[in-house]
């Protein structure tokens, strides 16, 4: 019956990623009872062949307050099943469970050692996640529970660990975590981390310096001036410089926390064809791209040309202002998991750090141009669109810079691959889900 009631509600929730696709079959894999009312779920979904795993905390109860009427999977035998991930008088076990090391069906609950967890404070659910759902408590220890579950050690969890271990800035403090057996493989089920309950969001400020460039008056016309984003009110540039320090020391972090590698100039050069199929594919499927291409493709031969060595080493893998948040004292960079769609191997895979800076230099474009979109004014906003991007761009790479990151000559061309194949992804996920906005990563090619 609970695999019957679960295919009919995940296609509602936000976390699942089959939606938009037939449910072939769900199947419950373990099923634990924590304490009275409390399930842990482990739960398999059937989709053209293959199969995804998935968590629940199932709260079962006799009447359901209406506070958690949004969260019914259904009723079994008159008991309402529930998803208690939003039910406060249940995800208390979450906690206190972490803060005593309990072990229970399978699964293990631990605190990084040292910590001392304070389990008074209720949860509550953040809304605004896609693929994984977070649980704040008081204003002291986010929760992030991974909703599919893939075998092994989430990239996040063993990130956050080493860099702490080493006492790195720039990084939301580990305080716990959930794990258990898939497949035979130790897996990180949950993450418990510092809430940063006083921060700003760093797409948030981007674009409240944004709406105050747009904002300010044209000058007189007969002047010959215009508006410059260094003048607006709002100017981000000295943040950006910030970001792009403390994006460099994470990066130096990193590389003393993990094993480092390099890649031989043949190896750049099947970089540069990979990045020649994936741009052949999108021009077939956008072909207003096909215009853009003969940039695209020299940067890509530069690549090709390239005859030095290049470090490799781990990376945050999806790096953008959504990602960063401002403290009154520093940057913070968080969800170091990756692109959560990608297997875990790819995920922990030794790359470039100009992958991130890449990342990080498209979101500054995005942030410039987004508003645009339907904007009555547009092409008279587009200079100012243009100035903004390039002026924070420019200082978030002097911020890099000083901050240790290497760009020197030789890492320019790789830079500007990974940027234009970026690019070249936007185009096509534009295309698909959101055309009025394809004019943003189509700026990006000149």
């Amino acid at each position: 019956m609970l695999e019957q009631l679960l295919a009919a509600w995940l296609p509602q929730q936000r976390w699942f990623g089959g939606k938009g696709r037939p449910i072939d079959s769900v199947s419950v894999d373990s099923d634990v009872v924590l304490e009275p009312g409390l399930q842990h779920v482990i739960f398999a979904v059937w989709q053209d062949g293959s199969r995804e795993r998935y968590q629940l905390l199932l709260g079962i109860r006799d009447e359901l307050p209406e506070r958690l009427s949004h969260a019914l999977i259904g009723v079994i035998d008159g008991r309402y099943h529930y998803d208690a991930a939003h039910d406060f008088d249940r995800t208390g076990w979450l906690l206190d469970g972490m803060a005593r090391d309990a072990s229970t069906g399978g699964l293990r609950l631990r605190h990084v050692p040292g910590v001392t967890l304070d389990t008074s404070p209720r949860s509550l659910v953040l809304g605004a996640e896609q693929s994984n759902t977070s649980l704040v408590y008081g204003d002291a220890y986010i929760c992030k529970l991974f909703r599919r579950l893939i075998p092994g050690v989430n990239p996040e969890l063993e990130i956050v660990r080493a860099l702490a271990a080493r006492n790195a800035p720039h990084i939301a403090q580990p305080y716990g975590w959930i794990e258990g057996e898939l497949d035979g493989t130790a897996t990180t089920f949950a993450i418990m981390q510092e809430f940063l309950a006083t921060a700003n969001d760093g797409w948030d400020l981007a674009l409240a310096s944004v709406r105050d460039l747009y904002a300010m008056p044209e000058p007189v016309a007969e002047s010959g001036e215009r508006v410059l984003a260094a003048e607006a009110g709002g100017d981000f540039a000295a943040e950006a410089e910030r970001l792009g320090a403390a994006t460099a020391r994470i990066h130096v972090e990193l590389a003393a926390a993990f094993p480092t590698s390099t890649v031989e100039p043949h190896e750049i050069k099947r970089m540069a064809e990979d990045f020649r199929r994936r741009l052949g594919r999108a021009v077939a499927e956008v072909p207003v791209l096909r215009e853009h291409a003969g940039p695209i493709e020299a940067a890509f031969q530069d690549l090709d040309e390239v005859a030095v060595e290049v470090p490799i080493q781990r990376v945050h893998g999806d790096y953008h202002l959504g990602q960063v948040m401002r403290t009154t004292t520093e940057w913070i960079i968080l969800d170091f998991e990756g692109e959560p769609g990608q297997p875990l191997g790819e995920r922990k895979a030794l790359s470039s750090p100009l992958r991130d800076v890449a990342g990080m230099l498209r979101s500054f474009d995005y942030a410039a141009r987004h508003l645009l979109a339907g904007h009555p004014e547009a092409d008279r906003l587009e200079p100012r669109a243009a100035d903004w991007s390039a002026h924070n761009r420019e200082a978030f790479l002097t911020g890099y810079k000083s901050g240790g990151g290497n760009l020197d000559a030789t890492q320019e061309p790789l830079l500007r691959a990974f940027e234009l194949g970026k690019a070249v992804y936007e185009v096509v996920y534009e295309a698909r889900n959101r055309p009025s906005w394809i004019s943003i990563p189509l700026a990006a090619f000149g």
